[in-house]
């Protein structure tokens, strides 16, 4: 194998090995932002749940109701 085709193929060959694997990291990457996405989603959706709980508290402290409706 020391015609230039054949010394061609194998730099070819090499080179996609070496982006294959470089896509498969990716890959994995991208899988595991993907999870960590989901996980920050769902503790931003539990603080806005408990912010508003929170909120509606304080409302409810600083309006008492009237003494007609106690």
């Amino acid at each position: 194998m020391t015609d230039p085709v054949a010394k061609h193929c194998e730099r070819l060959e090499s080179h996609l090995a070496h982006l294959e694997r470089q896509v498969e990291q990716i890959n994995e990457v991208v899988i595991e932002q993907g999870k960590l996405l989901e996980r920050l989603k769902k503790e931003v959706q539990r603080q806005s749940s408990t912010m508003q709980t929170l909120e509606l508290e304080r409302i409810k402290a600083n309006n008492p109701k009237p003494p007609h409706h106690q």
